[in-house]
């Protein structure tokens, strides 16, 4: 990702110098997030080969399942951080879990949010249901608090039960909150009477249920009856004598004042949201949420402090701003993994159709091309990045080809991991680029068959010419071959270029010689040389090879062949006596003398051999 950081000349105005420093995803390096990177790739596969032919309801909980698949994953990672930053000692690594900590929880936050209002898309009855197990999953500054009290001898005179109890009605846990009225009651025999009272009035409290059991008529009119049975109570006094219950009794009712009064208790605006509508309009629809939302927050943060990022992420959500969502989202998280994998997802939901940006991508490739690279950045997370950049159809191929020649081939292994990605995509021209990369690192260190291995698969000829000259190089200095099995083993690949296939077949020579084929070795011996598949600079050598086979006891070259040497040799010796004489003149000289006279004596042998089969 890139983020631009301005640093100004602190006196401010235009001309004021800026520096922009770009940096590299820096989340990509953090180890404990490799979890988040990992486990979530396997989720986006899957969502991609997922059945879009399910219709409906169906396709819905698929999606909604995927959605909860990724939160999962979002909290396994920030419970693997909170551990992290529990057991360092190191306070700069701490801080930095602690901040990751917080992060992954407001990641979650927007998701789940985003998951209710888009993905689900609840209706009015069960979306209140949904923010309130929402709320209840978030806002967990008072969990301690709750276990304090009711972990203490005796609840009910603690200092903080009433809190407890407040946090309870606030967040619509009923019956919980009635479990530790109950206590009260028993220890406080005068309150029996409003306890019960108010017991009954928690009891009968009228809630949105999630399946098709009542209509949103029937539910509104039950807690109208309700609301105003309340009201009866407070107005008649009934809970005078007990502030607490006279308190609880105006939450009950969706009294402003009263709810804004437990803002120590709620936290966060939207819990104040979410329990102003359930005490004031349960039945609430998806499209009036954004009223209320930016009632509450402006009612809670009272003008004291300006929203935060989260903030605003939260109430374009509420305004059911989806690309505001996303926007907003890739300023403020320091990683494109929470925006990419959103994005798609509510594309899958259909819900980002319309909206193409001015460059010709749509916004999830764009964000998964960006998430993508960052990837790549990674010594070993890229192998990621290429799945991403296959789900890309307009410019996945043309990232994936600039990306992965980038990719440092520190080893075989990885030079062969890559090509194979290249190999299963038809990337030709990164194929042969890497083959060759390679074959001239082996090339450098002296690795002859390894270089020429790389160049087959690049299908250079050039330079398996080059390399096949460096074997017979070494072949003439040492008199063996290196890498037998390689060469030996060439098949159809040493038609590759004339050197290499000279190469094959000199070393198929050798082989047959080694077996004592001899007939066979001096056949492809001659042919050799009168096809000229050899180079003329070798001639001497193949030449000079042929003399263990003119010396042997049975006669193998037959007059015919025994004449096409001869000429070989004249031919050899005319050319280089055109050209210029050779350093090393008395050794090439009696080669060429030891030469004539092993022909010379061969043709004797063959012609009186030749002639007795005929007289017979």
């Amino acid at each position: 990702a890139l983020t631009g950081c301005v640093a100004g000349t602190g006196e401010g105005g235009p001309s004021s110098s800026r520096l922009f420093v770009v940096r590299r995803d820096q989340d990509i390096y953090i180890q404990t997030l490799r979890k988040l990177f990992n486990e979530s790739h396997g989720i986006f596969i899957g969502l991609q080969r997922s059945e879009e032919e399910l219709a409906g309801k169906s396709r819905k909980a698929q999606l909604v399942q995927v959605s909860k698949n990724y939160r999962s994953v979002i909290r396994a990672c920030m419970e693997d951080m909170h551990q992290a930053a529990i057991s360092t000692r190191d306070p700069a690594l701490h801080s930095q879990y602690s901040t990751q900590v917080s992060i992954l929880s407001a990641m979650e936050l927007i998701w789940n949010l985003c998951e209710i209002l888009f993905v689900e898309a609840a209706a009015a009855g069960p979306l209140l249901l949904r923010l309130l197990d929402w709320v209840r999953l978030h806002v967990c500054d008072v969990d301690n608090m709750v276990r304090e009290v009711l972990s203490s001898e005796n609840p009910s005179k603690h200092e903080l039960f009433w809190n407890v109890v407040d946090i309870f009605v606030l967040q619509g846990r009923m019956d919980e909150a009635r479990h530790l009225l109950s206590k009260e009651a028993s220890a406080n025999p005068t309150s029996v009477n409003m306890y019960k009272i108010l017991d009954d009035l928690m009891k009968k409290m009228p809630v949105p249920s999630l399946g098709n059991t009542q209509t949103l008529t029937e539910m509104e009119l039950k807690w109208q009856h309700w609301h105003e049975e309340c009201q009866r109570y407070l107005q008649d006094g009934t809970f005078a004598s007990n502030s607490h219950m006279e308190s609880i009794c105006k939450i009950l009712l969706g009294d402003e004042d009263a709810i804004l009064e437990k803002k120590e208790l709620m936290t966060t605006w939207y819990h104040f949201l979410v329990t102003r509508l359930l005490y004031s309009n349960p039945t609430v629809k998806p499209m009036e949420l954004r009223f209320y939302a930016q009632a509450c927050m402006d009612l809670f943060l009272g003008g004291e402090s300006g929203p935060e990022p989260l903030d605003t992420i939260l109430m374009a959500a509420f305004e059911f701003e989806m690309h505001q969502v996303i926007k907003e989202c890739s300023i403020a998280l320091s990683n494109w993994w929470f925006v990419a994998h959103l994005t798609d997802l509510l594309d899958h939901c259909k819900l980002l159709q319309s909206h193409n940006l001015y460059f010709g991508s749509n916004m999830r490739e764009f964000l998964l091309l960006e998430y993508a690279s960052g990837l790549f950045s990674h010594h070993s997370l890229w192998q990621l990045g290429v799945d991403y950049f296959d789900h890309c159809p307009e410019y996945g191929r043309v990232y994936l080809e600039l990306h992965i020649e980038r990719i440092p081939l520190n080893t075989e292994q990885k030079a062969l991991k890559v090509l194979r990605i290249c190999e299963q995509r038809q990337m030709h021209e990164q194929v042969r680029s890497i083959c060759k990369i390679m074959a001239m690192k082996a090339l450098r260190n002296n690795r002859l068959g390894s270089a020429l291995s790389w160049s087959i698969r690049a299908k250079d000829a050039a330079f398996a010419t080059l390399i096949s000259d460096r074997f017979l190089k070494d072949y003439c200095e040492r008199g063996c071959f290196s890498d037998l099995d390689l060469i030996d083993n060439l098949g159809p690949s040493m038609l590759l270029s004339d050197r290499l296939t000279f190469l094959g077949k000199y070393r198929e020579f050798h082989r047959l010689y080694g077996e004592k084929r001899f007939s066979e070795a001096a056949k492809l011996l001659l042919l050799l040389m009168t096809a000229h598949i050899a180079p003329c600079s070798f001639w001497m050598t193949l030449l000079t090879d042929a003399l263990p086979l003119l010396e042997q006891k049975e006669v193998v070259f037959s007059a015919e062949q025994t004449y096409e040497l001869m000429r070989c040799l004249e031919d050899l010796t005319a050319a280089k006596s055109d050209k210029q004489k050779l350093q090393d003149d008395d050794v090439e000289t009696m080669k060429v003398e030891m030469l004539r006279l092993a022909l010379a004596r061969n043709l004797a042998r063959v012609i009186v051999k030749e002639g007795t089969l005929e007289g017979s």
